[in-house]
């Protein structure tokens, strides 16, 4: 399938023997773009002419679909493409049971099919469940999780909670849903499936050509115009975290979930394996968090009388982490350089009102220990998992934070970036021996934490020298919690200065990004003592 796409990419149009191949390419004269051509439709293997008797080593009827896209028309994404498969499969097949899938997932556990509707048939709640939700696993994690790609304690505490306070979000992939529900339907007693009736089959009269060109149409790019298609029915348009937004008006439409996380993984997908890769993924998740908090779909307003409250609440720190950005950066920025200069920000060690900033560093950090362990993970892990929520917080969330706020005042569109998970063979290998990655093209992102990193470690070895010349107890005392705060962001930084000053390898820090932030600390550092 590679050599066959980079063969029609190279020549720039589709080949003899693949448009014999796949009638499905017949109407393609040119390869124009990825975002300007006809529908794609072939009914690979048609299932119905089985009459549901199923046949060894045959898979049931098997569909391809590349929906039309068109420049003056919007596609919306990946909410697009599933609205227009929702469509299509409604007219082929119309099964009760949608699964979502990402491309880059694949099915773990045989039994999840099973499992999944057995809750839909429960007898007595089966008729309130709108979709079950798998947890989102990877392949390829190493042992110490170098870029906190796993969020164990999320998948195994936190929507684990949401399932018992009225359901989990709706994640974007293992995910099995009803398919009315996905089209609109509200929930009420009557709402009720005769499992064991079959009459739900539509049973098509056309053949498969027939039925291939009838299908087309819900595929094209003018279908939804004038019609209720990602507003009240199927998945919802114009955010970048279309999952939630769907999965939440769902849950408001009176449907609950469920969360389902066997011991055997459900579902595997691919974690990004470079920095950068990782840093974007985040960007675009808490960007939509933050949007939906924002939005008429907020859930302490949308929700309201419609979810329990403590479901709605559920959501919150998930909006939040965008503006977690501010605390954050006050934090790795102002304590350092008012410690630079010798100014006290905390309480006296020796002072009883230390007690409470005492109390918060540790049972804080010692709650998140037992949580990760008890989850699953590794000390050296749980420091991973630090280093990262710092990263992501004062670069993927800032950007995410500012660039919400100019799209909700107009200065900037809605786009969809899709992680790159695809590294050459020596990104792969230092991956594998968690060594963090750097050597990407320079990015903003690669700024501002090594700039941040930079000034600690200005402000830390400065107050060091400081203190072992002019040593007064009275100064310790005031300044000894400063000095543990830069102190701990310095060790956190190992990795940047290794990349900055002692690595030789292709994924060392990008000179230019060197260059910068040594810069701009040494700016920051100079205008704070003189």
């Amino acid at each position: 399938m590679r050599s066959r796409i980079e063969r029609i990419t190279k020549i720039g149009q589709i080949p003899v023997d693949i448009r014999k191949e796949h009638k499905g390419f017949c109407e393609w004269d040119l390869v124009s773009s990825r975002h300007d051509h006809p529908v794609i439709l072939q009914i690979l293997i048609d299932g119905r002419e089985t009459k549901g008797v199923e046949i060894e080593g045959q898979l049931p009827t098997l569909v391809y679909l590349s929906r039309e896209k068109r420049p003056q028309y919007h596609h919306h994404f990946k909410a697009g493409a599933m609205n227009a498969l929702i469509r299509v499969s409604s007219k082929i097949s119309n099964g009760w049971i949608i699964l979502t899938v990402d491309c880059d997932m694949y099915s773990n556990n045989s039994e999840s099919v099973r499992d999944a509707v057995c809750f839909f048939m429960d007898e007595k709640k089966g008729n309130e469940i709108a979709y079950v939700q798998y947890p989102q696993w990877f392949n390829n994690m190493t042992r110490n999780d170098l870029y906190g790609n796993s969020f164990e304690v999320i998948q195994k505490v936190e929507l684990a909670t949401m399932d018992a306070n009225g359901g989990p979000l709706y994640i974007g992939s293992g995910c099995f849903h009803r398919r009315d529900t996905l089209c609109g339907l509200k929930y009420s007693k009557e709402c009720r499936v005769e499992w064991k009736k079959e009459d739900h089959i539509k049973k098509e009269k056309q053949n498969a050509t027939e039925l291939q060109e009838i299908c087309k149409i819900f595929a094209s790019s003018t279908f939804e115009e004038n019609t209720q298609w990602g507003n009240e029915m199927g998945v919802k348009y114009g955010f970048p975290g279309e999952d939630i937004v769907t999965g939440l008006s769902i849950q408001c439409r009176g449907w609950k979930s469920i969360y389902f996380n066997p011991e055997k993984k459900g579902f595997l997908g691919v974690a990004p394996t470079t920095l950068l890769q990782a840093l974007i993924q985040q960007k675009r998740w808490s960007e939509a968090n933050f949007q939906l908090l924002l939005s008429k779909y907020c859930p302490l307003i949308y929700g309201h009388g419609r979810i329990p409250l403590k479901l709605q609440m559920s959501f919150t720190p998930y909006m939040l982490w965008a503006p977690n950005c501010l605390p954050t950066l006050y934090y790795v920025i102002v304590p350092t350089l008012f410690f630079l200069r010798g100014i006290p920000l905390f309480p006296k060690i020796s002072s009883l009102w230390v007690i409470p900033f005492a109390y918060v560093i540790i049972a804080t950090n010692a709650y998140s220990l037992v949580e990760f362990l008890y989850c699953g993970g590794t000390l050296q892990g749980w420091w991973n998992d630090q280093r990262m929520w710092m990263f992501k917080r004062t670069t993927s969330y800032f950007f995410a934070f500012f660039e919400t706020i100019l799209r909700q005042l107009g200065f900037s569109k809605l786009g969809f970036v899709v992680t790159a998970k695809v590294a050459d063979e020596e990104v792969h290998e230092r991956y594998l021996r968690e060594v963090m990655e750097f050597g990407t093209p320079s990015s903003p992102m690669f700024t501002i934490f090594t700039t941040l990193a930079m000034l600690n470690l200005f402000s830390f070895v400065w107050g060091l020298i400081r203190m072992v010349i002019d040593v007064q107890i009275n100064v310790l005392e005031a300044l000894a919690l400063q000095l543990v705060l830069c102190g701990l962001i310095v060790v956190i930084n190992l990795p940047v200065y290794q990349g900055l000053f002692f690595r030789e390898d292709s994924g060392k820090m990008a000179t230019s990004v060197a260059y910068k932030s040594i810069m701009l600390a040494l700016l920051a550092c100079s205008i704070v003592l003189y």
